[in-house]
């Protein structure tokens, strides 16, 4: 049975996670929409998987507010947001972490998530949509390892903004949902757990999977949760973590 392609929008666009969101909405039929720090990095994955995209700054609640406007108005009413935009870099303990990275992720992690769903959100209400909102947290918001804590933190944040959302825009008829994977194996992770080597033998030792998440692990629980098949679910952040957290 055809179904009418729905309109969605996925912030952090150019990274792995984004590409495979982007992918597993596509075979869905849906009209896709990557948002990410403009750029050629962001082009080129929008010309590489033939979908429009938008360059803006997620921690800019003007521009947010701009980029739904302009989406809708050139693609039709947004029906999914997928957040998934966030920085994982800044690493550090408690004694030694600077305020101004801890800042940086709040701002992009936890501030950035919540202009991109109150915008939408605003949007969804204004248009008469009963839209879905998935956003991507992590494990490590219930889970704490050394030295990650400033993201574990906003992660742990990004769950509450999600029961919060789902809760207050439940009488508009939009879902608000997360996915919480583990280590996700995307390039980046690669790079710094390379094939063999201690730190990735060390991690995968606490996975019961005995392995990492693929990108589409994640953006087929995203797609599920955003789906029809989802419609009684809300509120929820669904670990996508091989076990890690029964551990």
């Amino acid at each position: 049975m055809t179904r009418t392609p729905r309109c969605i929008l996925i912030t952090g666009g150019a990274g792995g996670i984004g590409r495979s969101l982007a992918q597993a909405f596509i075979r869905e039929g849906d009209l896709v929409v990557l948002a990410d720090l403009p750029g050629d990095r962001l082009d080129a994955v929008g010309a590489e998987l033939g979908v429009a995209v938008v360059g803006i700054d997620i921690t800019d609640a003007a521009a947010v507010a701009a980029a739904v406007d302009d989406v809708s108005a050139a693609h039709g009413p947004i029906d999914v947001l997928v957040n998934n935009a966030g920085i994982l870099h800044l690493h550090g303990t408690v004694t030694d972490l600077a305020v101004a990275d801890f800042d940086t992720t709040v701002r992009v992690n936890i501030l950035g998530t919540f202009a991109m769903t109150q915008a939408v959100a605003r949007h969804m209400i204004a248009a008469g949509t009963r839209g879905a909102i998935v956003n991507v947290s992590s494990i490590g918001g219930r889970q704490p390892t050394p030295g990650m804590g400033a993201y574990e933190s906003s992660k742990a944040a990004v769950d509450a903004l999600t029961r919060w959302a789902a809760v207050e825009l439940a009488a508009s008829g939009i879902r608000v949902n997360a996915v919480a994977p583990g280590p996700v194996d995307t390039p980046m992770l690669r790079e710094g757990m390379p094939e063999g080597s201690p730190a990735r033998e060390a991690w995968l030792s606490r996975i019961p999977l005995h392995q990492f998440a693929d990108p589409a692990h994640v953006a087929a629980a995203a797609v599920f949760l955003a789906s029809p098949l989802a419609a009684h679910i809300t509120g929820v952040s669904l670990p996508v973590d091989g076990g890690q957290l029964l551990v």
